[in-house]
């Protein structure tokens, strides 16, 4: 049997490919709101970035959502996802 593909796609931090479902999804929808996804299915355009506060600090400096999102980020964005990023921290302890 032929093996089945994992769908990989590129962290707007680090700009790696990475399996998709070891990835964080930040999408923004019809309306412009931009936030996270933590089902990784909601409507709209997507962006992947890895669960590493290195990544996202890359993504923030070089501005890696906004080139995704071809548009401003609130910073408000980056403070969600930090505080996600706390919470996968401490419940993997």
């Amino acid at each position: 049997m032929a093996e089945t593909k994992q769908p990989e796609r590129l962290c707007v931090g680090c700009r790696q490919l990475h399996p998709k479902d070891a990835l964080l999804r930040i999408v923004r929808s019809s309306d412009g709101t931009v936030i996270y996804d933590p089902t990784g299915k909601s409507p709209g355009r997507g962006a992947y970035l890895c669960p590493s506060a290195e990544c996202l600090r890359l993504a923030r400096k070089q501005g890696g959502l906004s080139w995704s999102f071809k548009g401003r980020v609130a910073p408000a964005v980056y403070d969600v996802l930090t505080e996600v990023l706390r919470e996968q921290e401490e419940g993997s302890r």
